[in-house]
Order: structure tokens, then sequence, then C-alpha cells
């Protein structure tokens, strides 16, 4: 199946970052734990460049936390800052502030020393649905941008305030024009970084159980019931549709219904802690 998804208002968005990140301190740059290596947009590294930047791998509550160690290793190898969190909880908010005080600590310490206060200013970037506004507002303690779970929800920069004098400039979640990877592609439509509405669910659901059965094919029979051996991928969704009984009149299978019920598991970590990417598939 080929994927490609770039709506205008991505390009617009692209050209906005660029425009803006001449006046910014520093970047956060949001990425799912459960697909990190797929949330790495290219499009990003002219963007990022040489600023100071901390890594944040979001929705850590839903991701597979052996393979989270490995990209921590990963970011510690490269002498890069990062840090996990869950970004719906309010209880993340004092360790995130940390990460943007730790990595513009110079910077204020220049502007201290010359008698001058200067807000801080941060770019927040990822891809579509990544949770940088849900980030923000957990920053602010309040519901400051809007959020939601699906791609598109912000349009435009919105410039938020913090009481510690923090200025986060969230931005639309970007993608790149062209996916060469299909792989990426596919898991970035897992996550929800691409409308559903523009791409087959069927086939999408289809390429999920194929990466379920190699990954974590103990999650599909706990969730469903139902044994993987000797079945392939449309056999493992057909006998996932008859075990919930996603049926039709006479029968048969009702294939939209029950690919929607198998992305929405995985997306609502139904079917358990999982993390598809390591950092050997950072392209």
């Amino acid at each position: 199946m080929t994927i490609q998804w770039f709506p205008g208002h991505m390009t617009k968005a692209l050209r906005m970052m660029e425009e803006n990140v001449k006046i910014v301190d520093a970047i956060g740059y949001v990425l799912d734990a459960r697909a990190p290596a797929s949330c790495f947009n290219p499009s990003f590294n002219k963007i990022v460049g040489n600023k100071p930047c901390v890594f944040i791998l979001n929705k850590c509550d839903l991701a597979d936390a052996a393979k989270i160690e490995e990209w921590c290793k990963y970011f510690r190898l490269n002498n890069l800052h990062f840090i996990k969190v869950t970004a719906t909880a309010s209880s993340e908010a004092a360790k995130i502030s940390s990460a943007f005080a730790e990595i513009t600590s110079d910077l204020r310490e220049r502007y201290k020393s010359k008698g001058v206060f200067k807000p801080v200013r941060c770019l927040i970037i990822g891809v579509p649905n990544c949770g940088k506004s849900t980030l923000i507002n957990c920053l602010s303690g309040r519901k400051t941008v809007i959020t939601g779970d699906k791609p598109g929800v912000t349009k435009g920069k919105q410039w938020v305030r913090l009481q510690s004098g923090l200025e986060l400039l969230d931005t639309p979640g970007t993608l790149w024009p062209k996916f060469e990877n299909e792989q990426i592609a596919s898991r970035l439509c897992f996550i929800g970084s691409i409308k559903d509405d523009v791409v087959d669910l069927y086939e999408v659901s289809n390429l999920l159980l194929s990466e379920l059965s190699n990954q974590y094919p103990q999650y599909l029979t706990q969730r469903y019931k139902i044994s993987l051996e000797n079945k392939d991928v449309a056999e493992i969704f057909e006998n996932i549709a008859v075990k919930r009984g996603f049926l039709l009149r006479g029968g048969e299978i009702d294939y939209e219904r029950c690919a929607k019920a198998i992305l929405d598991d995985f997306r609502k970590g139904k079917l358990g802690k999982i993390t598809l990417d390591l950092p050997k598939d950072i392209i």
C-alpha cells in the first residue's frame, strides 16, 4: 500500500517554522514513544540546525518500557538531551520545565550577568498527533491550546507564556512531502499521524496485525482470545472479527468496523504497552 499525505497547510507550517526558528532559543522535539524513529521528520533537520534541543518521548504510558530504555541509551550515547513523559499527566510539568531550563541554562546565565530579564523562547515541533499541544497544556496547567486525538487540530502558530517566563510556540503537526519508506508511513498511520480518511483502514489494520504478530503475538492472543498458529494476517483479521461479533447480516464480516476497532485498541493501549521502532530504524 502506497501512503502519501501532505496537505497544503503543512507547507505553510514548515515555512512558518523556518521563519520563527530565528527568534527562538531552543527546540522541543516531540516523539511518540510507540514509534519514535518514524517521528523523525527529515524536513525538521534544517529547522533544528544547531539550536539547543530536547527530544521528548511522549505517550510513555502506552509504550514498551524495555524498548524505551533502548532509546534512552541511544540518546545518551549521542549526547542528546531527552526526557520520557506522559504529557496527559499534570505531574510531568516539572520534569518538562526542568528539561527546557537545562538546555537554556547558558543563555539564561548570560542574560542574568547583564542584568537583563528576557523570556526564553522554545519552538515545539513534531509530527501530527504526537502530543505537542497536550504537552504545552501540561506545562501551563490549563487548556491553553486546542488538542485532539487526530491529526490536523493545530492549524497555525500559538505562543503560550508560562509563569516561569518560558514562552512556547506551538506549531501544526507536520509530515514531509514524500515517504520513501513504507514501513515508516504505515507506522505513522498506526499512531494516528496520518488521517484515517486518506487510507484504506482494512489494509492499515492488516499491516498493524502483521507487525504485532511478529513483535507482540501474546498481546493479540490475550486481547482477542484467538490462536495465531499457522494463520496468515487475513485469517487473523477474520478470526478477530468473528470473536468480536463484527458481522453483517448473513454472517459476512464487517471489515470497516473490525479495522477501526483494531486500530482503536492499539491507539488506546488496550492491546498492551507497545513500541514498534528501535534506534536502528532511524533513516
